[in-house]
């Protein structure tokens, strides 16, 4: 009994230590990291990428947070276990991928062993999730085995993927009827802008015009640079003196790539499971009515999100009074479903 007690006693602090990663290590992936995406074009860090914008773990400004994991445990535990889902859940190709990011090779299996401790159990919903992704096209098609060029090759190289796990050269493209949208869909291309000057010679004064805005509660908010006017495309920033930005969308089935891939048209669900939480909303037509009173602690809590919801249902009174007037309701309500719920718009702050 005593040499268990022992044993136990001495394996405790391995254990322990198997559960943290060392200073070196978030040193080592924090640096890597940082370089792949500086590339723009690495296969992994793509993924990650998106994936961090999309469930919000990136915070609104996920190149930042990209460029500084280490300041961030959480983000980079994320970052971490999106490299797993990018490495279908196998730990030889997360070993072969934390190599080919130059990880040093004394950090790469202490990395591999927290990384699949921490995730394998959920290694089987991140495969499925990454194959409804792709099959969605909610994220570029790319293969599990990092395949980066070079930091001296154009950004623009394509990669072909053929069976799972293998990648061919790329081939000359054939001709095509139509000229493909090269137009930068991302939103996070504005944030950098401090002044209107920057937007304009952004995307161009032909699709920019100055013009009056409302808030969410349908208030006159003054002016707003509007990109791409009175299409689905429409995009509102506001300038303001302090050096914050807001960025409204209002319109549905837009190009735009928003931050935590929420955009209007999408079901209250949808935004409930990216906050990983239900949060409140205030009662429809009343004071704020329909946006968001809090987000309980989530992960769009001090994200500089704001959203304003509609019932597209509201035909039945009896139900539909019960989300009226001055109340507050939880995104989690069964009831919601069939009132159908969705985002009306959203709006970003970003503080850069």
């Amino acid at each position: 009994m005593k040499r268990l007690l022992v044993l136990l006693t001495l394996m405790i602090p391995f254990w322990a230590n198997a559960q943290k990663l060392s200073e070196s290590a978030i040193e080592n992936i924090s640096e890597s990291m940082a370089q792949q995406f500086r590339l723009r074009n690495d296969p992994a860090l793509v993924f990650i990428t998106e994936q961090m914008s999309r469930t919000g773990s990136g915070g609104l400004e996920v190149d930042k947070t990209m460029m500084e994991l280490k300041k961030d445990p959480a983000a980079m535990d994320a970052a971490l276990k999106f490299l797993y889902q990018f490495s279908d859940g196998n730990r030889q190709t997360l070993i072969a991928n934390l190599r080919a990011m130059n990880i040093s090779s004394g950090n790469v299996y202490p990395i591999a062993t927290y990384v699949v401790n921490k995730y394998k159990g959920e290694a089987k919903a991140l495969q499925e999730e990454k194959a409804e992704l792709f099959r969605i096209g909610a994220i570029p098609k790319v293969t599990s085995v990092m395949v980066a060029p070079p930091a001296n090759q154009p950004g623009n190289v394509t990669t072909v993927v053929t069976e799972p796990g293998t990648t061919a050269p790329a081939t000359a493209a054939a001709p095509v009827a139509e000229a493909a949208d090269t137009r930068n869909w991302d939103v996070r291309a504005v944030f950098p802008l401090q002044k209107p000057d920057e937007l304009v010679n952004l995307y161009g004064k032909e699709n920019v015009v100055l013009r009056g805005v409302s808030d969410l509660e349908g208030n006159d908010a003054g002016k707003a640079w509007v990109v791409y006017p009175d299409t689905n495309n429409e995009m509102e920033v506001v300038f303001r003196k302090d050096s914050t930005k807001t960025i409204t969308f209002g319109m549905e089935n837009s190009k735009w790539k928003s931050p935590f891939g929420i955009k209007p048209g999408d079901p209250i669900e949808k935004v409930m499971k990216i906050n990983t939480r239900p949060f409140s909303v205030n009662g429809f037509e009343w004071t704020n009515g329909g946006i968001v009173n809090s987000w309980e602690g989530g992960a769009l809590d001090k994200k500089g999100v704001d959203i304003l919801f509609k019932a597209i249902n509201s035909g039945d009174p009896d139900l539909y009074d019960k989300f009226t007037g001055d109340t507050k309701f939880k995104a989690d309500n069964s009831r919601l479903k069939k009132l159908g719920v969705v985002v009306e718009k959203v709006v970003f702050t970003t503080y850069q």
